[in-house]
């Protein structure tokens, strides 16, 4: 539930509203974006803040899932998450991507690494080859 109103609410963010250009404007072109007249510092400044908050309300439900609070819980989460913004058609080099292809991608990800812990591939095989997804 928590995942489709924030997916709702950063597609409607993204693709309806002067911010949400400005965001992809800054992500693909800084400069280019400065010399339209948007606030390069303060967009780049807001994207942290609210990847921070996101950060911070995954880390509840993550603490709350497995019961407990540790500041390692999370570690090799982040490769999958990059994972499934490549997948999902995100540049690397910013400016382009959309909310539902990563959505897509986070999918195939899960799908993924059910496969490989069905079929007893070792978590760091696992790791592998999540990284040669990105790459290829």
């Amino acid at each position: 539930v928590i995942m489709v109103v924030f997916f709702i609410a950063g597609a409607i963010l993204l693709s309806k509203t002067s911010l949400g250009r400005h965001i992809y404007a800054v992500g693909s072109n800084p400069e280019a974006a400065r010399l339209s007249g948007v606030h390069v510092s303060r967009v780049k400044m807001f994207t942290y803040v609210l990847s921070g908050a996101l950060a911070g309300v995954t880390g509840c439900v993550l603490m709350s899932r497995l019961v407990t609070g540790q500041p390692n819980e999370g570690v090799m989460y982040e490769l999958d998450a990059i994972a499934s913004a490549v997948i999902g058609g995100t540049s690397l080099m910013g400016g382009v991507g959309t909310i539902s292809g990563t959505a897509i991608g986070a999918f195939v990800i899960g799908v993924l690494r059910n496969g490989l812990n069905m079929n007893g591939v070792s978590s760091f095989i696992q790791q592998i080859i999540i990284g040669v997804v990105i790459l290829g």
